[in-house]
């Protein structure tokens, strides 16, 4: 019953705000359209469908406000003006009683508050839509008294979630059905991620672990500075970390006034993002200026603080290598070999035409180089690449869809914090070095090091193994290993005596010099 008026109200809010146009129309049902012109009453249309369709989702709930900033993210299903509107989605939540939060640390710790912290502000600091944040004082295992954040969940969140997410879900299978296009959109999809990303935060174990390993990733970068996490405090519901002491990002007249600088500051926030997905493959994915502090504290001046560790984004070594190949290109203007990776890695269909597909991503891209960073927008410049990928049948990778979505807070916050950065001339070095390290002697070195235990287990092993498979094998295997065997012993020999004449020569150069310096004195 409780589903069904529930859904009942997402229907009225739907026509409320005229959103079966922006659905029935495009999907070619405009009979459906006039049909709920005439059974609502006292609908207005009269704002940009973008704004409707945001005020829309903030009168459903956080859930939906949740959804709408997941989905803004992906810019290669959404026109440009819902986008951007959606981006404006905040968590607009007032926070839970401090009874109920005090109640929930209670039944975690199964003691009362005054015995798991020294100090509790009731008062909470922050609220968002799955938790709120209390400051208070812990006293460690080693006798150390800590201030700290307190992060409690918000009571009651699964049950709803859940029913709404199963709401979410039929309203997928719908638009899936209505056409063609429906399926290109990939909604039932869209849906599945945000599954994921909801019941991955409700679990603030999996946030602090997340803000642990970011913690050991950004320890020797001596940039940015991730709280420290109190284990012996930390539950499903309740997580406690290092209270953080530093300036909103978005303060920038304060920042200007204590005398950090700004466009350095704009510098190490590119520097850290490109570090931690391609050195770590780890990141953080949720870096809107309201998630990010700048330290004054004289040890660590100018420092960024990051918080909020209940997104982060992961890449494979491929996925790594693929996308720093493609950035080096980018910024190279090598646009042809932006198209042959597109198709190596399996993007686009094998029997796509290369120069067409580099004349279209040269389109794209070319009249935006140069440029500072006030002057273009990379959330246009990967909208236009999407809409003219569309036309290559270009699929979009669904682990990439988080580094999208931090690279456009970075787009946003490098322009809050200095118009003129170049954001291309800034990556370009990083991403060159990346690669180098990649595939020079430091990467053959690295590879040898981490393979040598294994190997190093295994030669003790192998004339045994030999032995036993020269005894077991056919005599046509014994035959062809006996020849490798006489050929390994052939190229030890050439081995041997190339180390022998070497050394010999390098012993000669030695008695050569001494002779010489004998004679001179």
């Amino acid at each position: 019953m409780s589903r069904l008026l529930r859904g009942c109200y997402i229907l009225w809010v739907v026509l409320r705000y005229g959103l079966d146009e922006m659905v029935l129309t495009h999907f070619g049902r405009p009979w459906m359209t006039r049909l709920a012109r005439i059974i609502t009453i006292g609908r207005t249309l009269d704002a940009p469908r973008g704004q409707r369709l945001r005020e829309a989702l903030e009168q459903l709930g956080p859930i939906f406000v949740k959804f709408g900033q997941v989905l803004s993210t992906r810019r290669d299903l959404l026109p440009p003006d819902i986008a951007e509107e959606l981006a404006h989605l905040q968590d607009r939540v007032p926070p839970f009683s401090s009874d109920v939060a005090v109640a929930t640390i209670e039944r975690a710790f199964r003691r009362p508050v005054d015995e798991v912290f020294l100090a509790f502000d009731r008062e909470p600091v922050a609220s968002a839509s799955i938790a709120q944040v209390h400051f208070g004082v812990v006293r460690t295992a080693a006798g150390v008294e800590r201030e700290v954040a307190i992060k409690v969940l918000r009571p009651g969140m699964l049950p709803v979630i859940d029913k709404d997410l199963a709401l979410m879900r039929m309203m997928a299978g719908w638009v899936e059905g209505l056409s063609s296009d429906g399926k290109r959109l990939k909604p039932r999809e869209v849906v599945a991620e945000f599954d994921k990303y909801l019941h991955d935060e409700l679990d603030l174990v999996r946030e602090a672990s997340n803000a642990a390993q970011l913690r050991r990733n950004m320890s020797g970068l001596d940039l940015v500075l991730i709280p420290e996490v109190f284990w012996d405090f930390c539950h499903p519901e309740v997580m406690v970390m290092e209270r953080m002491k530093g300036v909103p990002i978005s303060q920038l007249e304060r920042l200007r006034d204590a005398g950090v600088n700004i466009p350095q500051l704009a510098r190490d926030g590119v520097t850290i993002f490109f570090t931690q997905v391609f050195r770590d493959g780890f990141f953080h994915a949720d870096m809107h200026p309201g998630n990010i502090q700048v330290s004054l504290a004289p040890g660590t001046f100018g420092r960024y603080i990051s918080l909020d560790f209940g997104i982060v984004g992961t890449l494979t070594e491929y996925d790594k290598e693929y996308l720093a190949q493609n950035f080096t290109a980018f910024f190279r203007r090598d646009y042809k070999r932006v198209a042959e990776l597109h198709i190596e890695s399996g993007w686009v269909p094998p029997e796509t035409r290369v120069d067409e597909l580099e004349a279209a991503i040269r389109s794209v891209c070319e009249p935006y180089f140069d440029r500072p960073l006030k002057e273009i927008s990379l959330g246009m410049v990967l909208m236009r690449l999407f809409q003219t990928s569309r036309r290559f049948q270009v699929e979009i990778q669904p682990q990439l869809v988080l580094l999208q979505k931090t690279l456009l807070n970075i787009e946003g916050l490098g322009r809050q914090l200095d118009p003129e950065l170049d954001l291309w001339s800034t990556a370009k070095p990083f991403l060159e070095k990346w690669m180098l390290d990649q595939v020079g002697p430091q990467r053959l070195f690295k590879q040898l090091r981490d393979e040598f235990p294994r190997y190093a287990k295994l030669l003790p092993e192998l004339p045994r193994l030999l032995a036993g498979y020269l005894e077991q094998g056919s005599s046509g295997h014994k035959k062809e290993l006996a020849l490798l065997l006489a050929e390994q012993r052939r190229t030890n020999r050439l081995l041997q005596s190339i180390v022998y004449g070497g050394m010999g020569f390098v012993l000669g150069l030695l008695v050569l010099q001494l002779v010489i310096r004998i004679r001179l004195f």
